[in-house]
């Protein structure tokens, strides 16, 4: 497995979504490691502490906390980037994480949205648009964890939220592909606008977390299939990859020096379903500038949050 080498970031300070179990906190750990300080903003107080607890176990002296933070509610967004303004720490590394994967019946978000969408990058966009001044203060790097779904993933314009068709899976795709316009498009308006942010966009390949069995099981009475197939094909050793080395090609995305904005980086391996960090090439779904900055558009009004420089 080639591995990330993290430079020393001693007095930075890092924010990465869904960094309680998985890849997220894989991430945090070791951003940790490296000396920044981390906030891990939660859902699931216990959860949080878990992770806490498992990084000061393996990390002397890491300074880590949680804050509260529900993607799907754009009042939590508010209510957490509020607190991290208020506490005043710019902010040098964003690491928009969390997810929510393909649940069998189509759920919505405290404001009504379509949970994928709404959550894997309304949530994201909203928050992201609120911290800016933070990110701008701090010269931050964003990295937008995307998928590999994202090639497969269509825009519907008259039909965002899936209320005419709900397909789990298609549903996933389009989300994902919203999230590496968004990381493209966030890039190009940093560079245009001099908000000295650098963004860019990353997916883990094919990697064995608890993403296969929460999201798949929500309106299911029995369980999904998602996550014994997974655990299968990871012990026969194909087509999947451990959460240690899934977290490489975010974590070099997110701190390499090597790694620039507006590009996407994943596994070099066949399919992209596992491998080492590399940079791709953007997938064809995700190459309209004009479909990135009409979803950026719409986000900004469906979330309420405009990208006003500091």
């Amino acid at each position: 497995m080639k591995e990330v080498s993290v430079p020393d970031l001693h007095g930075k300070l890092a924010v990465v979504t869904g960094a309680s179990d998985g890849i997220g906190l894989g991430l945090a750990e070791r951003l940790a490691r490296a000396g920044a300080e981390v906030v891990l903003p939660v859902r699931n107080a216990a959860k949080g502490a878990a992770a806490l607890e498992r990084i000061r176990a393996r990390t002397a002296g890491a300074k880590v906390s949680t804050r509260v933070l529900d993607l799907a509610s754009l009042a939590s967004v508010a209510d957490f980037a509020e607190t991290l303004l208020a506490e005043g720490r710019p902010v040098n590394l964003l690491i928009n994480n969390a997810g929510v994967m393909a649940p069998a019946t189509r759920h919505t978000t405290a404001d009504g949205y379509e949970l994928q969408f709404g959550t894997n990058h309304l949530g994201h966009a909203a928050l992201t648009g609120r911290l800016l001044p933070l990110l701008q203060a701090g010269q931050a790097r964003v990295t937008t964890i995307t998928s590999s779904a994202a090639r497969s993933g269509r825009i519907d314009w008259d039909d965002l939220q899936s209320e005419r068709h709900y397909a789990p899976v298609r549903a996933y795709n389009f989300s994902k592909l919203a999230n590496l316009l968004f990381a493209l498009e966030l890039n190009r308006r940093s560079t245009a606008n001099g908000w000295d942010i650098v963004s860019n966009a990353a997916h883990p390949g094919t990697t064995l977390t608890n993403l296969y069995a929460s999201g798949p099981n929500l309106g299911r009475g029995r369980p999904a299939p998602h996550e014994a197939i997974m655990k299968r094909l990871a012990k026969w050793g194909i087509l999947v990859h451990s959460a240690d080395a899934g977290v490489l090609p975010p974590l070099y995305a997110a701190t390499s020096a090597q790694a620039k904005g507006g590009l996407l980086y994943g596994p070099d391996g066949f399919g992209q379903f596992t491998g080492g960090p590399t940079e791709l090439a953007i997938y064809k779904s995700a190459r309209s500038e004009a479909d990135a900055a009409r979803l950026w558009q719409i986000s900004e009004r469906l979330t309420g949050v405009a990208f006003a420089a500091a």
